[in-house]
This record gives structure tokens, C-alpha cells and sequence, in this order.
């Protein structure tokens, strides 16, 4: 239901702005809470890593933010990197499509999938991080909302063994897809 209510608030749509007059850890916290894009993304790791099962279930949210952190770092330091935003958008229909169709990966795979998603959102993240923000605490909050928004999709994913359950969560990958096709039309426009 959090996820629905989301996809109906427009507002949100890109968090690529700075951080405004928060500081550190609140600042990290809210940046990934406060962009749809971001949300969609991350929560769908958790979908799609419960929805595969052990170990994905905690391989998927792990690979996520640590492979994140290095695109971050790609970010801070302006390395180029192109299709920031294709990436980002392609995150959310290839996600949402894998939750739809219930496809199942081998994990090595759907790691490598993942990471390449989170690179583009670490690149994101990292290149908007404002300078006068300290990035150790900025950091720690980023992490910790990443991993909430993860456990999230878990708890959605979780739902897969009920058949009203698993209706729901497909629904969530459909509607993440959705979202991701918005981006895209974005992107090119």
C-alpha cells in the first residue's frame, strides 16, 4: 500500500537536487526516500531477491549499497559515466518486469544485474552529494534508508507464498515498471 500511495505522488519524482539546508546523516537518510525513481529501485531489489528465494533474498540487498557506494564514489570524483539516467529508469522496468514474470536468474546473474543498477543510482547519488556535506555521516543515513527500502520489498516479496500475496506483489513489479517507463519518457524527452 506504501508503494501504491507513492506511485501516486508526482511530486517525488526525481530526487536529483541538492541536499537543501539538512546536514549529514538526515540528509544521506532522506535523499533516497525522496526521489520515486530511487524507491522503486531499491525496493524492487527486495521484491525480486524474496520473490528468488535464499540466499538471494540477502545477496540482492547486500550487493545493492555496497556496489552503490562505489558507483557513489564514481560520482563524487565526476568519472564519466554515460546514460545516467537511462540507467536509472531501465533499473525500474527490468526490475519491475523480472517481478512480474517471477524470472528466476541464477544468482550470479541477478547479482550482476543488480549491480549494474546500483552503480547508476550510487553515480546519481554521489554526483549530486553537496560539498558541504560531511560524506561519512551522509553516507550512514544513505545506507540505512537504502536497507529499510529494501526490507520493504522484502516484506512485499514475502507475500509471494499466498496467492493474494503473490497477485500483490506481481502488481508492485508491474506498477515499478511503470514508473521505470515514466522515467525513461523523461530521459528522452
Amino acid at each position: 500500500m506504501v508503494l501504491a500511495a507513492l506511485l501516486l505522488i508526482p511530486s517525488l519524482a526525481m530526487a536529483h537536487s541538492g541536499a537543501g539546508g539538512l546536514n549529514g546523516f538526515l540528509s544521506g537518510f532522506l535523499h533516497p526516500v525522496s526521489g520515486l525513481d530511487h524507491v522503486v529501485a531499491m525496493v524492487a531489489v527486495g521484491i525480486w531477491g524474496a520473490q528468488l528465494g535464499a540466499p538471494a533474498l540477502w545477496v540482492l540487498p547486500a550487493t545493492f549499497p555496497v556496489v552503490m557506494a562505489f558507483g557513489g564514489v564514481l560520482g563524487v570524483y565526476g568519472v564519466p559515466l554515460p546514460a545516467i539516467e537511462y540507467g536509472i529508469a531501465g533499473s525500474g522496468i527490468v526490475l519491475g518486469l523480472l517481478i512480474v514474470f517471477a524470472v528466476r536468474l541464477p544468482l550470479s546473474l541477478a547479482g550482476i544485474v543488480v549491480a549494474i543498477f546500483a552503480i547508476f543510482h550510487g553515480y546519481a547519488h554521489g554526483a549530486e552529494l553537496p560539498s558541504s556535506i560531511d560524506p561519512i555521516s551522509y553516507s550512514g543515513g544513505f545506507v540505512l534508508a537504502t536497507g529499510l527500502l529494501h526490507l520493504g520489498g522484502i516484506a512485499i516479496g514475502l507475500l509471494d507464498h499466498w496467492k493474494a500475496g503473490a497477485l500483490f506483489m506481481r502488481a508492485c513489479g508491474a506498477g515499478i515498471a511503470m514508473v521505470g517507463f515514466h522515467f525513461l519518457r523523461e530521459a528522452l524527452a
